[in-house]
């Protein structure tokens, strides 16, 4: 299987201490092993939840899907480990595309759950977890991060972190994440999150770094 959902645009940013030492597929490939929780257990997909197979099986989640997503009824299928009619004819090129638009339609499914009740409370536990990561921002004092997309269209920037407190961007530290595709999160995630849950947005911090030269400020007509 591919990790894919990745662009293939390697991210900017340093790797974590783990990303040269783990293996590429931290996921089981266990008969009891479901193939959202393979995919979610791959290095680098960390930022994605599990959907419920309730909302991947009501066709009214999925609607203008099937357009975008290529051997779209063999990938759904895959996602919801049910056996294809005619799968055995497929050649193994055609299984490695089913594969491929397998985790493409996950990741479609994915931008759309996770702005439901029950996806941003999936999204919540794993910002609790700060399994998103950390600003990298000093005054920013390590605050946990949101996936954000700067697209809302695949195949068009890979995946970012913003930061609530500072209210940027960044790339994610990890290069594995950093090259998911960010319409897989969207646009509006990180905001309807902190709309949703306003206690989790922290305080703007009051302090900045300050340009000096020998203790001393530099004026700004020196700039």
């Amino acid at each position: 299987m591919h990790s894919a959902g990745k662009l293939g645009v390697p991210a900017e940013g340093e790797e974590s201490e783990t990303d040269s030492e783990e293996s590429d597929v931290s996921g089981s490939d266990g008969d009891d092993t479901s193939w959202v929780s393979w995919f979610c257990g791959l290095r680098g997909n960390e930022f994605f939840c599990e959907v419920d197979d309730e909302y991947i099986q009501d066709d009214f989640n999925l609607s203008g899907l099937s357009s975008q997503v290529p051997y779209y009824e063999y990938a759904l299928d895959l996602i919801l480990d049910a056996e294809s009619p005619n799968v055995d004819m497929l050649t193994d090129e055609q299984n490695e595309m089913v594969e491929s638009a397998a985790e493409m339609l996950y990741g479609l499914i994915h931008v759309r759950y996770i702005l439901t009740s029950k996806g941003l409370n999936a999204m919540l536990e794993k910002y609790k977890n700060m399994d998103f990561g950390r600003c990298p921002r000093v005054y920013c004092a390590g605050q946990p991060c949101l996936p954000v997309g700067q697209s809302d269209i695949p195949r068009t920037t890979t995946v970012k972190i913003y930061c609530p407190k500072c209210e940027d961007v960044y790339y994610p530290r990890s290069k594995y994440q950093g090259n998911i595709d960010g319409a897989y999160f969207g646009t509006t995630f990180p905001h309807l999150f902190l709309m949703s849950y306003p206690y989790m947005k922290p305080v703007k911090p009051t302090v900045g770094y300050v340009p000096r030269i020998f203790g001393f400020k530099i004026h700004k007509s020196a700039r």
